[in-house]
């Protein structure tokens, strides 16, 4: 089971890649002014809970607060980073 701030960081790190490609399709495609403007700040704040949520996580691992800090795919790559602390050793029998 995950605590919250886990389950914060997976939601707020999805909503953060989800509305960064959003915003470049928009620039790239789109260029509607109403969507860049609904949709910016949702990822602004997407990335700043991000950055937030990782500093107050527990663990040896602090190279995921300067990964959270990385526009757009900084949430999922700390969120990467803290699983693989979090996983149990794997134990080879033989």
């Amino acid at each position: 089971m995950q605590n919250r701030e886990s389950m914060l960081l997976r939601i707020s790190a999805t909503v953060e890649l989800v509305t960064l490609a959003v915003l470049l399709v928009n620039l790239g495609v789109l260029h509607l002014p109403a969507l860049a403007s609904a949709v910016g700040p949702v990822h602004g704040c997407a990335y700043l809970i991000v950055v937030i949520t990782v500093t107050r996580e527990r663990g040896p691992d602090r190279t995921a607060v300067p990964l959270s800090a990385v526009p757009g795919i900084g949430g999922v790559l700390a969120l990467r980073r803290l699983d693989a602390h979090r996983a149990p050793p794997v134990r080879v029998s033989g």
